[in-house]
């Protein structure tokens, strides 16, 4: 049996191996990141504005060749080289989520590597080097945190729920900015952890809801599986699956996701400047 064929039966094996693949993939990256973080590196801005650094870029490199070397037949889609190959089997890869943190010397960014098989996300590996933690998860695996299997917290009442919230610019200029508000003034506690963090945080247990705009299905791919298996429900803010075009998130536990979600159904996305 190829390797290609075997992907797309994405046996429990399958999943095994390539989730070791890419665990070492991200470790690679890590190694480079660290080095860059520690010495210090500038940034350079890519024609969409956003930042780029040489970290960014060899990092890429470098989980596109430990991908590449395990699985040759298998489609790449990557933040700063794009799309390398065609199929149902695609890798999808953000070495440095969080550069802008990254430049400023702010732990709070990650490597982001996750597996789709015939649009179905079934594994993910989020490394946050320099915060020190990583978790990874495949589909019926489990979630775990460096080793340690977690799983979401029970909170069934959104008056003793935790809300995490991230990229704000866009969902303030949106219509469902008010929806917002009344939520986070029903919730316990609302916060700002965003990035990885809050959804590494929600799939522990200590976080209940995430709420985000703005997104790129590279940043959250890999997160999306690991709250998952950690027990999780994780969406677009319209209740909808994960696609590549996914632009928002709400990621709860489940006794909550399907209460908040309804305030914010028919929000329309605004790009952040």
């Amino acid at each position: 049996m190829t390797q290609a064929s075997a992907a797309i039966e994405c046996t429990d094996s399958f999943l095994d191996d390539a989730l070791a693949v890419a665990r070492e993939a991200a470790a690679a990256a890590a190694r480079i990141i660290s080095g860059y973080y520690r010495d210090g590196v500038e940034a350079m801005l890519k024609p969409d504005a956003t930042p780029v650094t040489q970290a960014d870029i060899e990092a890429e490199t470098a989980i596109r060749t430990v991908l590449r070397r395990a699985f040759p037949q298998h489609a790449i889609h990557g933040e700063e080289q794009g799309r390398d190959g065609e199929g149902d089997i695609l890798w999808l890869v953000d070495p440095l989520d969080g550069t802008k943190s990254f430049v400023r010397r702010n732990p709070i960014f990650s490597t982001q590597i996750a597996l789709m098989v015939r649009g179905e996300l079934v594994l993910g590996v989020s490394g946050a080097s320099e915060y020190g933690e990583t978790a990874w998860a495949r589909r019926g695996g489990g979630a775990f945190i460096d080793g340690t299997r977690v799983h979401v917290a029970d909170t069934n009442d959104i008056a003793r729920a935790v809300v995490s919230t991230g990229n704000l610019k866009s969902l303030a200029r949106g219509s469902r900015w008010p929806a917002l508000g009344a939520l986070l003034c029903e919730a316990n506690r609302g916060r700002g952890y965003g990035d990885f963090l809050h959804y590494h945080l929600l799939a522990a247990g200590s976080v209940d809801v995430v709420i985000e705009s703005d997104v790129n299905i590279l940043d959250i791919a890999a997160l999306a599986v690991i709250v998952r298996e950690a027990g999780g429900t994780f969406t677009d803010l319209d209740g909808a699956e994960l696609t590549l075009d996914t632009r928002s998130v709400l990621a709860a536990v489940p006794a909550l996701h399907g209460a908040v979600s309804p305030r914010f159904h028919g929000w329309n996305d605004v790009q952040a400047a």
